[in-house]
């Protein structure tokens, strides 16, 4: 009796130290003094294939803005000349920005990579030199002589599957354009998307800076190069930057397609296979029925643009843009293009994928427990994308000549006739015509 006694006052007592600790106020976090970094270093590196890999159609390796390939290396790639469409193209930009100046003399910096980069063992990251100011001329208002009012439409189509939704397309009629407000014309066309961009370092944000490749140095980085290994940035303006990465933190692998067809229905579709490591695709296709219209489609399923996305992008704008469906999450690896763009675009059109590869950060010295200050060194952040294009429902392997193997029996030529000539594919003719595509790839 006495043993159940004393346990009820136990727990009566537990009971009543719980209610006067719930009813008390809630420490407050201990706050952690955080400084730096001093210096931070960005890799952005890019892989590419097809027409993506001459620099692809919307997105630069560099991170530097729209650039599209030229014209002249698609015809050189179509009448069988330049690269092969299917090889691995990589792509790396180095970035370095400091907060502290020279110690001595001028600004100088290098990378000392990992030999299975295969472009030298140091990478000078040179400081570009100072713009001299443009010089402003005054003139008299308004456009200028040569300046011709615009014509024709621009025609905005976004989402996977077999029809577009009603609604769609988002029309622009460039006669309409009114040149002080075609801002809010081209308003709607990322809607929703609000996406922050990333920010490297530069010279107008860090006191130093400096780059690779630049005005000396433009070595090629080779197909088969490799991040992966032990890195050292070493300079007079930055402390000593010392990592190491995984083969996990190497470029992302090409893209492999195993469909680009046109479909009976008259849609497309596109399917690859998943490249390790992506965390998401975007898709866009690009055409021309006649000179006077121009079409544009994202996989988005969100009404957006194929020039709305960048080159980069951070975690979680990855993540959050996958949610919204802007972004095709990393287990989809195919796509409908609805009838109605394949029949704008006259049956042809130039796509590109872009795969977004989770980004890598390191930062020197690990962060310790709170309330211990943080003072960070440096940091470094590398960033991942994979790029490939082509002409829709073209078998690029096929393009300059360069054909599969196939175990396919061939018929038997007769041996009195002379060989027929082998036909390459037109670039401006591989499927009926691609009309007034010189209007958008200059």
């Amino acid at each position: 009796m006495s043993q159940k006694r004393g346990t009820t006052i136990l727990a009566g007592a537990a009971l009543l130290a719980q209610a006067a600790s719930a009813g008390a106020a809630p420490q407050a976090p201990v706050k952690q003094p955080v400084t730096g970094p001093v210096a931070v270093y960005w890799m952005s590196a890019a892989t590419s294939n097809g027409f993506g890999g001459m620099g692809g159609m919307m997105g630069a390796a560099g991170g530097g803005g729209p650039q599209r390939p030229s014209m002249a290396a698609m015809m050189s790639m179509g009448m069988g000349g330049g690269p092969d469409p299917n090889a691995a193209n990589h792509t790396l930009v180095l970035q370095l920005g400091s907060s502290l100046k020279p110690a001595g003399g001028g600004p100088t910096a290098e990378h000392d990579a990992p030999a299975g980069l295969g472009v030298g063992q140091v990478l000078p990251l040179l400081s570009p030199e100072p713009q001299t100011p443009a010089k402003h001329e005054e003139r008299e208002p308004g456009p200028p002589p040569e300046y011709q009012k615009p014509h024709g439409r621009m025609l905005i189509f976004w989402g996977c599957g077999e029809h577009a939704p009603p609604g769609q397309p988002y029309v622009i009629d460039f006669a309409k354009l009114d040149p002080a407000n075609a801002g809010q014309m081209f308003a709607g066309l990322g809607r929703g998307l609000s996406i922050t961009g990333m920010q490297p370092p530069s010279p107008g944000r860090n006191t130093t800076y400096g780059e690779w490749p630049n005005r000396l140095t433009r070595v090629t980085v080779p197909g088969d190069a490799s991040l992966a290994g032990d890195h050292v940035i070493k300079g007079n303006y930055s402390p000593e930057i010392k990592f190491g990465l995984t083969p996990e933190q190497d470029f992302l692998p090409p893209f492999r397609l195993t469909t680009n067809a046109k479909n009976p229905s008259g849609s497309a579709t596109l399917a690859w296979r998943p490249v390790d490591g992506a965390a998401a695709y975007f898709a866009t296709l690009m055409g021309a029925r006649n000179r006077d219209e121009i079409v544009m489609w994202t996989s988005s399923s969100t009404q957006t643009s194929a020039f709305s996305l960048p080159d980069y992008l951070s975690n979680g704008e990855i993540r959050r843009l996958v949610a919204s469906n802007a972004l095709m999450p990393a287990s989809q690896t195919s796509c409908v293009i609805p009838q109605e763009v394949v029949a704008a675009t006259g049956q042809s059109g130039m796509f590109q994928l872009a795969a977004y590869g989770d980004e890598t950060n390191i930062a020197y010295p690990p962060r310790p427990p709170a309330p211990k200050p943080w003072n960070i060194a440096w940091e470094v952040k590398v960033r991942y994308k994979s790029t490939t294009g082509g002409i829709l429902g073209m078998d690029m392997s096929q393009m300059g000549g360069r054909h599969r193997d196939s175990d396919e029996p061939r018929e038997p030529r007769d041996p009195n006739q002379p060989p027929p000539k082998k036909k390459r594919p037109s670039l401006f003719n591989p499927l009926g015509g691609l009309p007034g595509l010189g209007n958008i790839v200059p």
